[in-house]
């Protein structure tokens, strides 16, 4: 079955930064488009970033524009996201997730889910 395992996650001071990563198993890994997702405490599901199968394509929210990146290795069937000058705003548990449509940053679209990993910035 699919599993997307989510990695990377911590606590880190504001302006410091963390990486992510999102191994995935049981799908034809370069045929997905991937995303990240977050949800703080009290707060929907929101759109950070995505990626289409080659890398080519990266749309971000405009709350993370310019500090994260997203980026993926379709041979270690990985996504990252690499998260610089992080904000307590940033406070979240991250997801990340996999859709065989275009590239979209409709969470409804996404058929794969990881379980998550707790990011949390301390001011």
């Amino acid at each position: 079955q699919v599993q997307l395992v989510e990695s990377g996650g911590g606590l880190v001071q504001a302006g410091g930064s963390l990486r992510l990563s999102c191994a995935a198993s049981g799908l034809t890994f370069s045929s997905y488009s991937m995303g990240w997702f977050r949800q703080a405490p009290g707060k929907e599901r929101e759109f950070v970033a995505a990626i289409n199968w080659s890398g080519g394509s990266t749309p971000y929210a405009d709350s993370v524009k310019g500090r994260f990146t997203i980026s993926r290795d379709n041979a270690k069937n990985t996504v990252y996201l690499q998260m610089n000058s992080l904000k307590p705003e940033d406070t979240a548990v991250y997801y990340c997730a996999a859709t065989r449509s275009v590239l979209t940053m409709l969470s409804k679209v996404y058929a794969y889910w990881g379980q998550g990993t707790q990011v949390t910035v301390s001011s």
